[in-house]
């Protein structure tokens, strides 16, 4: 029973850090919100796919409706890891041969749809950087409230860098353990270079830090049920939520004037290698504090 009681509070924990993180995507800019995200880590294996799901179930759970689409055209894994397969995909929207409310599919979160890459597509970079696409993503968000993409890590090709140029932000996957400060800090000026919007990093493969309180309360308030159903098991991965940043790109949304709302109190900020403290809406601190740990070693 213990184990279960456990398993049930690390599910929880890992919920409420992906529903504070799409909190803090809608609160960066309340009055020219971030609607089309890209999702991108430095190297492979970060977990970047599993953060673009949770987040697109987790907009979609708050009532939005939510069009996850795959963009890492040479290794597809969003639709294995849906269990979903379509007849079509992103390829036959761009060439005209299938419009988009056939080529998506719906998932099992309501709200929540789906739109595949057929595989072998040549050069996705230059696909990504076609007004066609450009016109797709346009046409999408007259769709959907909101469209998030999964693309390649940053080290291994720049359809991220290039994606950056189309879509409101794009966020970070950082692998605890998985990638090292300097692949980190390539990456990072990468999409600056591009101009990218950065808006935020998320922490991931991480042991998250449990508040006593937090734990006795929901402990305490399923031990009188017995015959509650146990909750399901906590995946691997608990993302570490981190605000969104606001962006400098020249010809971008105008931000507006009113000042921006504070962040919520209970947030916490991203842990560095050094175990310091980092407001978590400062992403170049972040990367910053890293290179710079690398250095004095």
């Amino acid at each position: 029973m213990a184990k279960k009681a456990k398993a049930g509070i690390d599910q929880i924990h890992m919920q409420n850090a992906i529903k504070t993180l799409a909190a803090n995507i809608r609160f960066a800019s309340v009055d020219d919100p971030i609607r089309s995200i890209a999702v991108t880590s430095s190297v492979p294996n970060e977990g970047k796919t599993t953060i673009a799901i949770q987040l697109a179930q987790a907009m979609a759970s708050s009532g939005k409706t939510v069009l996850l689409v795959e963009c890492d055209m040479r290794r597809r894994s969003l639709a294995n890891a849906l269990g979903l397969h379509a007849r079509t995909g992103i390829y036959s929207v761009l060439c005209g041969q299938t419009e988009i409310g056939d080529a998506v599919v719906s998932t099992l979160t309501r709200g929540m749809y789906f739109l595949d890459s057929e595989p072998h597509i040549p050069n996705p970079d230059v696909l990504l950087n076609s007004k066609r696409f450009r016109r797709f993503v346009e046409q999408a968000l007259g769709n959907f409230d909101y469209v998030i993409f999964d693309t390649p890590p940053l080290s291994a090709f720049i359809d991220a860098a290039v994606l950056s140029t189309v879509v409101d932000g794009v966020l970070l996957v950082v692998g605890q353990n998985v990638v090292r400060r300097d692949e980190l800090a390539k990456s990072h000026e990468q999409l600056k270079k591009a101009d990218a919007n950065i808006i935020g990093a998320v922490m991931n493969l991480c042991e998250s830090e449990k508040n006593e309180y937090y734990t006795e309360y929901y402990t305490r308030g399923n031990s009188s049920d017995a015959d509650a159903p146990a909750a399901p098991a906590a995946p691997a991965s608990t993302p570490v939520p981190a605000a969104a940043a606001p962006s400098s790109r020249a010809g971008r949304r105008a931000q507006a004037s009113a000042p921006a709302p504070a962040p919520a109190s209970n947030l916490k900020p991203i842990p560095s290698a050094s175990g310091a403290k980092i407001a978590p809406d400062t992403t170049a601190q972040f990367i910053a504090s890293m290179s710079r740990s690398s250095n004095k070693q």
